[in-house]
């Protein structure tokens, strides 16, 4: 649907002409990247995201309806700063106190824990504008609770995605279908996985405001993305809701905010007029409705009037309830492995196979545009690319789901990622992944300085050695040095060079020993008793790899002056 003004503006053609020069000038000064098709439409020429890039084509909101009201076209008054009142403007640019502290706190809790994401705060006030119209006026608690749940229409298929109950009724109060929820407008089975608690109560409740905008900044930057990039930036936001008209709208008002804004008392905000489905359906749970009051006479069924027309007759004839057409999810069968390949990796790397799903019908037949979610599952610190353990993906025309790229974590050990249908109870399938420990199956010296001592002394060298594996860096690999007995006796030794510990007593084997970020490893100073000869310094990892280093201790060697040559007596 294409952004629309106050409903005053579309009586009559002289008005909805007005409405389309003002939507053009807008879109012209305050969405960088945005044009205007002749018919005062806000495009955007790289709107359009991959499959890949958005992952779910019904986004964070099931696609549910949103608000289309643009920015007033003046330009908004600066934000205040700290300490001091709240400047006065229209409180239909403003932001409520509690929901803009709220954005800023998501945003700067985004840029400690994903930097790279570059996540403006004025995106989340875009988008809370768009979904909720920044919860209704403000209306919020001191804890950012909203007065009123906030619920889209329910989500049937009806001018809408169709997608089943996933709460069993807990967010939304519908058991039937899910519905919209909170200030940013997740769906209960998105809400399941991206679900944040941003206020410190151990609570994750999209009907409060702080929670939903950690939840959206989350949900914003996963896959990587970088939010200081136009590319990516629309990528987010069509991920949020898969629209052009919603692109264009949100990067109106994040372009509106970006110039400044000011803070208004909460409840207070303006409630936008339109939405994308041309009405009010997602509004707070009503309150009890006000008594009546008696209406002005009128002739019933004409404009202005408060009587209601006659009620028509029932007929006499019973109505068939109409059957809904089938989404492509209610015809899922079962879910089938799509040749996915052995999933392992070291410790801290990327896994180099991705889990491939299948959606099919009962007669094995595939099903696109299903939305699959993978979850990992176990005592495991691996995610998926971008820090998350839970990816949604769209089936493809084949029916095939590719989960995002898994990332090692530290923790060693097998887990499983999960894939289930959303939106349909069919039973899940489960993927075994493995990450091993760190491994080295190389070692060499960085030096070919011979490695010499005198009886009672100290090598002047330090060994150190650097570990690879398959020809690059392994860095954290765990090792262990050892001065050996002999070549077929691995036994430290008893004596010859040694080690101190940290009291200074000797030692012979080093254990709890690591590679660096470079994959090098210096030992400790070596010292050596009295004996001399020829002695082994071993050094293993994990994975196998093994040098045998030679250390010699032998006495100085003397040097000794030769006599002046006498010299002969001339005859």
């Amino acid at each position: 649907m294409s952004a629309q003004f106050g409903r005053r503006l579309r009586k009559g053609a002289v008005a909805t002409t007005v409405a389309a020069a003002a939507v053009a000038a807008l879109s012209a000064s305050q969405a960088p990247g945005v044009t205007v098709d002749d018919s005062g439409r806000s495009t955007a020429a790289d709107a359009q995201p991959s499959p890949d890039a958005t992952g779910d084509d019904s986004g964070a909101t099931g696609n549910s309806p949103y608000y289309t009201d643009l920015p007033p076209l003046n330009s908004p008054s600066p934000a205040p700063t700290v300490g001091t009142p709240a400047a006065p403007g229209s409180t239909e640019a403003g932001i409520p106190a509690t929901v803009l502290d709220a954005y800023k706190r998501a945003a700067s809790s985004l840029q400690s824990s994903k930097p790279g994401c570059n996540l403006p705060w004025q995106l989340l006030a875009a988008i809370g504008k768009v979904e909720s119209g920044q919860a209704r006026g403000g209306r919020v608690d001191a804890d950012g609770n909203t007065i009123g749940r906030i619920l889209g229409p329910k989500l049937n298929g009806v001018g809408f995605a169709h997608i089943s109950d996933t709460d069993g009724g807990a967010y939304d109060g519908d058991s039937v279908y899910d519905r919209a929820v909170g200030p940013m407008q997740f769906i209960p089975s998105t809400w399941e996985w991206a679900g944040r608690d941003g206020n410190d109560d151990g609570k994750k409740d999209p009907n409060n405001i702080y929670d939903a905008a950690l939840a959206a900044g989350h949900y914003l930057c996963r896959f990587g993305w970088d939010l200081s990039t136009q590319s990516d930036l629309n990528s987010a936001i069509l991920s949020y809701n898969n629209s052009q008209d919603y692109l264009n709208t949100v990067l109106s008002w994040l372009e509106y905010y970006r110039k400044g804004t000011h803070e208004i008392p909460d409840g207070t905000g303006t409630i936008p007029d339109n939405r994308s489905d041309e009405n009010d359906s997602a509004s707070p749970t009503p309150s009890p409705t006000p008594p009546s009051t008696p209406s002005t006479p009128g002739t019933p069924g004409t404009p202005g009037s408060n009587t209601p027309s006659p009620t028509p007759p029932p007929s006499d004839k019973p109505t068939t309830p109409s059957t809904p057409t089938p989404t492509p999810t209610d015809t899922v069968d079962h879910l089938e492995d799509a040749g996915t390949a052995k999933l392992t990796a070291q410790a801290g790397d990327t896994f180099t196979k991705r889990i491939s799903t299948r959606a099919e019908t009962s007669s094995g037949k595939a099903v696109g545009k299903v939305r699959v979610r993978f979850t990992i599952v176990g005592d495991t610190d691996t995610t998926f690319t971008g820090g998350e353990s839970v990816a949604t993906v769209v089936t493809n025309s084949s029916g095939v789901a590719v989960a995002p790229t898994l990332k090692a974590g530290e923790t060693t050990g097998e887990f499983t990622v999960r894939a289930t249908v959303v939106g349909r109870s069919v039973t899940g399938l489960d993927y075994k992944a493995t990450v091993t420990e760190r491994v080295a199956d190389t070692l060499a010296r960085t030096s070919d300085t011979a490695l010499t001592c005198t009886p009672g002394g100290e090598f002047a060298d330090q060994v150190e050695v650097k570990a690879t594996y398959n020809g690059a860096v392994a860095d954290q690999v765990a090792a262990t040095a050892t001065l050996i007995t002999s070549a077929d006796d691995a036994t430290a030794n008893t004596k010859g060079p040694y080690f101190k510990d940290a009291d200074g007593k000797t030692v012979r084997t080093l254990t709890g020993l690591e590679t660096d970020a470079n994959g090098l490893l210096k030992l400790p100073k070596l010292y050596a008793d009295d004996t001399t000869g020829t002695f082994l310094l071993r050094i293993t990892t994990s994975g196998g790899a093994t040098l045998t280093v030679e250390l010699t201790v032998a006495a100085a060697a003397e040097t000794s002056e030769s006599p002046s040559p006498s010299v002969s007596p001339s005859a």
